[in-house]
């Protein structure tokens, strides 16, 4: 077997596998919010922890398909993100505490590798989008302060690392610019549901359905900005294999 059929059947793999866990996490995605829209209570709860480890395992072959390194805190920011899911389902107070911190430390990693990436490196206008969301926290925080009880100082103190992603995220891009701001839309509408102040028609609906999208946008947007110029050989064997267009098809 020549060297050219080799590399042309291990990238075919990854790219079967790719898809493959793409399709896995676009049909659980629709089975969870199907769930949600019928109250099918036992297939929301079967379907909320698979998620995240379905983007996550995605991201990663995908970066290994078109030949490029995922960045290294990308799997664990949509698994902490998978541990806050299945945390928060568990509903008493202490589950949801720790469900938020899990989320925060994603939250973590989020805003240190849009950093990385140089999300930052226009400073005007990253002060201009970091004075928009100060202000949006600011006021959300302000309106929900009253009615948080217990829960105010650690949902600030959450949101607040929730904009810090919101304000980094727009730095690479209008794909993990959107992503920050459903991240941030989806859990104002957690809080105020927190607050119990009147929900929207498909309230839970909305949340995940935000939610799901943010962090689809989010890994797939991290992954178009690590990309890497590929060694001019190995570009000339991927078109000769007639992969490349198809890889990046699966990214996006």
């Amino acid at each position: 077997m020549s060297i050219r059929t080799t590399t042309r059947a291990v990238l075919g793999g990854r790219l079967r596998a790719t898809t493959g866990l793409l399709t896995g996490f676009a049909a659980t995605s629709a089975a969870h919010l199907g769930a949600i829209l019928t109250d099918t209570s036992a297939l929301r709860h079967a379907t909320k922890p698979a998620l995240m480890p379905l983007l996550a395992a995605h991201s990663v072959t995908a970066a290994a398909a078109a030949a490029q390194e995922a960045p290294k805190l990308l799997a664990p920011a949509l698994l902490l993100s998978g541990g806050g899911d299945v945390l928060l389902q568990l509903g008493d107070d202490t589950a949801f505490l720790a469900g938020m911190g899990s989320f925060a430390a994603a939250h973590v990693c989020y805003v240190t590798m849009f950093v990385r990436q140089g999300a930052l490196t226009d400073r005007r206008r990253a002060l201009v989008v970091a004075a928009a969301y100060a202000t949006a926290w600011a006021v959300t925080v302000g309106q929900l302060w009253p009615d948080l009880g217990d829960l105010q100082v650690p949902v600030a103190g959450y949101s607040l690392l929730l904009a810090s992603t919101a304000v980094t995220s727009a730095g690479l891009g209008w794909r993990t610019g959107v992503g920050g701001a459903l991240f941030l839309l989806s859990d104002t509408l957690i809080a105020t549901k927190l607050a119990k102040w009147r929900e929207l028609p498909g309230h839970q609906f909305w949340i995940m359905a935000t939610y799901i999208l943010a962090q689809y946008l989010l890994a797939t947007g991290l992954l178009r900005a690590s990309e890497a110029p590929r060694p001019p050989q190995e570009a000339r064997a991927s078109t000769a294999s007639g992969t490349t267009g198809e890889l990046g098809a699966v990214t996006v």
